[in-house]
C-alpha cells in the first residue's frame, strides 16, 4: 500500500521554496489490552469522579485548570486556551545550518518523512544533495496542533527526514546525577578497547533486533484465540451459543455454511483489538421472524 501524506508543507531557506509532502515515519507496534469485567467479559467504561462530592461528573460540567500551588487552581475557558495556541502553519522556516553531529540524539522526538510535492523535485534534490555534501542539517520552526516545534531536516537514504526536536528545558541535565570520578587503569582500558573491537560492526542494521516481548504476546494471543478462549459478555454468549471465533465471524457475516478459510500462522497477523466485537452485542434482542 502506498504511503499516504498527512499534510503539505513548504520548506523555505533564503529565496528558495520547496513544496513537500509530510509522511509519518514511525508507527508503534506495542499491544494494548482492554480492561474487562471479570465476571461477564464486558468492556469497562471510564468515568470521572469528584473527589469532594464523590459523584460522577459529566463532560459538560468539566473545566480545565492549572495547579499553581498545592490544591489551588486557575481555571481557563476553551476560548482562552484556544487564544494561547500557536496558529498552524504549512511552512517550515529554516533558521540555520549546523553540523549533523552537533545535535545530540537525546533531543530527537518524532520523525517525519519529506517527499517532493508537485513542482518541488528539482529544489528538493538540490537541497538534499547540498546537505549531504556539507555534512550539515537544517534547523527551523514549524507550528502544528497549536504548538510550535523546533525541527531538524537531515538527509536519510534517498530522501529527507524532518526530525522534531525537544526544547532545551525538556531534557534533564545529566549534572543532576551523582557520577563519581574514578581513575581508570591503562590495562583495564586496553581490555575494554579489545572487547569493543570484538563486538563492533561497520554499520547499524535495525533488522538484526526484534521485540521479543511483542513476539511472545502475539504468540500467546494466537494460542488463546485458537483455543476458543474468547472474552464475551454473558448475555451474548448465552443467547447465541458462540463456541469459537470462526463461528462468530460466520454468524456476523451471515454465511454460516461457507467453507472456513485457512487459519493464519502465529505471527502473520495482528490479533483482533476487541474479541467481543466478533459477536452479537450484549443485550440486543433477536429480530422477529
Amino acid at each position: 500500500m502506498a504511503a499516504r501524506s498527512i499534510s503539505s508543507l513548504t520548506v523555505s531557506f533564503g529565496l528558495v521554496a520547496i513544496p513537500v509532502k509530510l509522511y509519518v515515519a514511525t508507527a508503534s507496534k506495542s499491544y494494548s489490552f482492554n480492561l474487562l469485567h471479570k465476571d461477564c467479559g464486558s468492556r469497562l467504561r471510564q468515568q470521572y469522579l469528584c473527589i469532594k462530592e464523590d459523584i460522577v461528573v459529566p463532560k459538560e460540567d468539566m473545566v480545565k485548570g492549572y495547579e499553581f500551588a498545592k490544591d489551588q487552581y486557575v481555571v481557563f475557558s476553551p476560548d482562552e486556551l484556544k487564544a494561547l495556541e500557536e496558529a498552524g502553519s504549512h511552512a517550515v522556516e529554516i533558521t540555520e545550518f549546523v553540523p549533523i553531529e552537533s545535535v545530540d540524539p537525546i533531543f530527537f522526538d518524532k520523525a517525519y518523512y519529506l517527499a517532493p510535492d508537485k513542482g518541488g523535485a528539482k529544489p528538493y534534490a538540490l537541497f538534499s544533495q547540498a546537505l549531504r555534501d556539507t555534512d550539515r542539517c537544517a534547523l527551523g520552526r514549524w507550528a502544528s496542533h497549536g504548538k510550535q516545534h523546533i525541527v531538524m531536516l537531515r538527509p536519510f537514504e534517498e530522501g529527507l527526514v524532518m526530525q522534531q526536536l525537544l526544547y532545551a528545558d525538556e531534557v534533564r541535565p545529566i549534572g543532576e546525577l551523582e557520577i563519581p570520578t574514578v581513575d581508570v587503569k591503562e590495562a583495564e582500558l586496553k581490555l575494554a578497547h579489545q572487547l569493543i573491537e570484538q563486538q563492533s560492526s561497520k554499520t547499524f542494521d535495525p533488522t538484526a533486533y526484534t521485540d521479543a516481548v511483542r513476539a511472545r504476546i502475539e504468540a500467546a494471543v494466537e494460542k488463546k484465540v485458537e483455543g476458543q478462549e474468547i472474552a464475551v459478555p454473558e448475555e451474548a454468549a448465552a443467547g447465541a451459543q458462540i463456541i469459537d471465533l470462526m463461528e462468530a465471524l460466520r454468524q456476523s457475516l451471515g454465511t454460516k455454511g461457507a467453507a472456513p478459510a485457512e487459519a493464519p500462522q502465529a505471527g502473520t497477523r495482528k490479533p483482533p483489538r476487541k474479541a467481543a466485537t466478533a459477536h452479537p452485542v450484549a443485550g440486543r434482542k433477536a429480530a422477529k421472524k
